[in-house]
C-alpha cells in the first residue's frame, strides 16, 4: 500500500528520459505552428491546423504524464498513446487517400512524414516503454488491484 509520503514511480528513467524529450519536441513543433497558422491562416486548412493543435495538446498531457509518474499517470500515458497512435494511423490514410481533404499538412499527415515519422513511432516506443516500466514488470502496480488473491 501506497503511503502520502511515497514518490510515485518514475517513468522518466533510462529511455523514459528520451521519450520526454521527444514528446517536449513534439510539443513545442506542433503547438507553435498550428497557433501560427491559426492566427495566419485559418480559413486555408481549418482541419489540418485544428488537427495540429489537438496533437500538440495530446503530446502536451503525454509529456506531463511520464514527469508525473505512478501508476495513475502511466496508466493515462498510455491512454493517450494509444489514441494518438489512432490519430495518426487514421490521419496518415486519411492524407495518403484522399490528399484534397488536407490542403496543408497536419503534424500526423502520411504518418508524419514531415516530421520524419517521429508521430509513428513515438506512440509505439512509448506504449513500449510504459507496458514493460510497469511496477513490478508483470501489469500489476504492485499496490493490488484487487484481482489477487491472498492467504
Amino acid at each position: 500500500m501506497t503511503t502520502v509520503d511515497e514518490k510515485p514511480k518514475r517513468l522518466i528513467s533510462g529511455p523514459g528520459m528520451l521519450l520526454v524529450w521527444f514528446y517536449g519536441v513534439m510539443v513545442v513543433g506542433a503547438v507553435s505552428r498550428s497557433a501560427f497558422q491559426i492566427a495566419t491562416e485559418f480559413d486555408r486548412a481549418p482541419l489540418a491546423y485544428t488537427l495540429s493543435a489537438v496533437a500538440g495538446v495530446v503530446y502536451g498531457f503525454i509529456t506531463y504524464s511520464l514527469v508525473r509518474g505512478g501508476e495513475t499517470a502511466r496508466r493515462a500515458a498510455q491512454v493517450c498513446c494509444a489514441a494518438e497512435l489512432a490519430g495518426v494511423l487514421i490521419v496518415g490514410t486519411w492524407t495518403v487517400l484522399e490528399p484534397s481533404a488536407f490542403p496543408d499538412a497536419t503534424v500526423w499527415s502520411k504518418y508524419g512524414m514531415g516530421y520524419v515519422f517521429i508521430p509513428v513511432l513515438l506512440p509505439l516506443s512509448a506504449l513500449y516503454w510504459l507496458r514493460r516500466n510497469r511496477a513490478d514488470g508483470t501489469g500489476n502496480d504492485g499496490e493490488g488491484d484487487g484481482d489477487e488473491v491472498t492467504p
